[in-house]
């Protein structure tokens, strides 16, 4: 089979941007980035409120990558002028990388349909069938959310529909928001900026979690958001923790929820989910192995398991329990996975990764993901949600 290239990327974020400028460093030259809306469109689509939780740094010069970008050599605090950028900011900054470096980018392709044939893989796209010997995967999932698998939930509204938090609530006082992670508690203190009333019912209590992994406790800067809008903000919040929303339902006068061991909870304006998003891979399940509902990646290049050659990178990467789902933790594997294209090729990369090693964009040991203990115990501070109503919903009903 005559091949339409030796590397296929499927999506234009983050991780195919990133992925495919390790395969240029490493010398990989026939490399095609396919994305159905163009680059960063994702991120494009985010609330106009909606912020990076990780901070960037211009600190290239000292040998420390900005956390969000996605080369060593780039910045974007160094490009946009910004610590926290917004998503249509980043989306820039993914544009000018892509020009910078000339990455091949096909936009207005969507993917149909994926299979391996023989050594090589079959694309079935909107524009025609493409073929490649390795394909990377680096589809993410803003545009998969997940509705928690609560009935009713098409009477809801997910919080990745929402553009803009001032044009969605005009009108409006009291907000419902079922989930409380890093997405429900954004769209708390934006309600609570904007003088709104909050219920924020949450199957655990997050904002209290003191979880190791990053991906699984509030981040600092979501904590000082939420300490800063409790002191400042017009609006109020109310946490509902161990408040488990199984079905909505609409009803005169708005929708009522039924919580799992408790009594109805009732919201007058429609229920905003904040539940997150499902796996990038579901589309093409039948091509990895699972394990507890989550895919299984090699440990050596996140390849399938199932099928050879196929490499996935993005925010529904695992590795021994931990989650890569931020920019800065599963881009440590985009040398990963050039090197190990690079080496099927019969391409020696020389010292072409040498940089991405040094600056984290090719971490090998993934013993580090798992082994990491804090020194020293912090006395975490609780005063915020002391300021703020938290309500035991299970007991209480």
């Amino acid at each position: 089979m005559k091949l339409s290239h030796q590397v296929l990327i499927i999506g234009a974020g983050p991780a195919g941007l990133g992925c495919a400028l390790a395969l240029q460093a490493a010398g990989v030259e026939d490399v095609l980035v396919v994305d159905q809306k163009g680059v960063g469109a994702s991120f494009e689509a985010w609330p106009e409120q909606m912020r990076l939780l990780t901070p960037s740094f211009h600190s290239n010069a000292f040998g420390f990558a900005d956390l969000n970008s996605i080369s060593p050599e780039t910045s974007p605090a160094d490009f946009l002028n910004t610590q926290h950028p917004s998503g249509k900011a980043y989306a820039s900054y993914l544009r000018a990388t892509a020009m910078h470096y000339e990455l091949a980018v096909e936009t207005g392709v969507r993917v149909t349909g994926l299979r391996r044939v023989r050594d090589c893989f079959e694309v079935q796209t909107s524009q025609g069938i493409k073929t490649a010997r390795f394909v990377v995967w680096a589809i993410g999932e803003f545009s998969r959310p997940d509705l928690g698998g609560i009935e009713g939930a098409e009477f809801c509204l997910h919080n990745s529909q929402v553009r803009d938090w001032d044009q969605l609530v005009v009108g409006n006082q009291k907000f419902t928001l079922i989930g409380g992670y890093e997405s429900g508690i954004d769209a708390a203190i934006n309600l609570m900026h904007l003088g709104k009333e909050a219920h924020l019912l949450s199957r655990g209590h997050p904002w209290e979690s003191d979880d190791p992994d990053p991906s699984r406790a509030l981040s600092p800067h979501t904590r000082d958001r939420l300490k800063t809008a409790l002191i400042e903000a017009p609006g109020t919040i109310h946490f509902y923790k161990n408040a488990e929303v199984l079905a909505v339902r609409p009803v005169r006068g708005g929708y009522e929820l039924e919580v799992r061991d408790g009594k109805p909870f009732h919201s007058p304006t429609q229920p905003i989910l904040c539940t997150g998003f499902r796996s990038a891979l579901e589309p093409i399940r039948e091509l990895w192995a699972w394990e507890d509902d989550h895919p299984v990646f090699s440990e050596e290049a996140d390849e399938s398991t199932l099928t050879p050659g196929l490499f996935y990178s993005g925010p529904s990467l695992q590795h021994r329990g931990m989650l890569f789902c931020f920019i800065y933790k599963y881009r440590a594997r985009f040398g990963i996975i050039a090197r190990e294209i690079a080496m099927r090729l019969g391409i020696e990369t020389g010292g072409g990764l040498d940089l991405w090693k040094r600056r984290g964009f090719l971490l090998e040991d993934l013993s580090c993901c798992t082994d990491c203990q804090c020194a020293v115990s912090a006395d975490e501070e609780k005063a915020p949600i002391q300021t703020a109503e938290v309500i035991e919903y299970a007991q209480a009903a």
